[in-house]
């Protein structure tokens, strides 16, 4: 199996989790935060939507600018699974698209001529793509906790499901 399948094997997994914790935020929580300096809980949602289908094609190019992390309010659930949506056919599409010489190839994050970062794009993708999406659903799991909405499973039960 080709890397970019074995990452996109694994993604398929993960993707149908995500939904689940997406799909638990209630309209009227989208403004709601922890803390002051926290994202709200839409734009956590929102950020969640996007970064696979983001982060994928950003590895397309061998070298990018540093992304500026910009955190929109959604207005409504429908625009974070609409968004999630596109972002997932993006990954399906883009990544398969990878041979093993492209996955192994370095990819970067350059501002003019100052090199920030540099790494196999595999690596990229497995941290980014995946590991920032997973973390990402770890906090989104306490938002849920603290808003007192049962939390889904994900790779073994949770306080609240099998």
């Amino acid at each position: 199996m080709s890397i970019a399948n074995e990452l996109l094997a694994e993604f398929e997994q993960q993707a149908p989790v995500t939904r689940k914790f997406l799909e638990r935020l209630p309209e009227d929580k989208l403004t709601w935060k922890p803390h002051e300096k926290s994202l709200t809980a839409g734009q956590l949602a929102y950020h969640l939507a996007l970064v696979p289908g983001g982060v994928v094609s950003g590895a397309q190019q061998d070298t990018i600018a540093p992304p500026g992390f910009q955190f929109p309010q959604p207005e409504s659930m429908a625009q974070i699974l609409e968004a999630y949506e596109k972002s997932i056919a993006t990954v399906r599409t883009v990544l398969p698209a990878f041979n093993d010489e492209a996955m192994r190839a370095t990819w970067r994050i350059a501002d003019g001529d100052k090199e920030l970062a540099a790494m196999p794009r595999q690596a990229f993708l497995r941290n980014i793509m995946l590991n920032h999406w997973y973390q990402h659903r770890g906090q989104f799991s306490v938002y849920l906790r603290l808003l007192n909405i049962p939390v889904p499973s994900s790779w073994g039960p949770s306080a609240d499901e099998p």
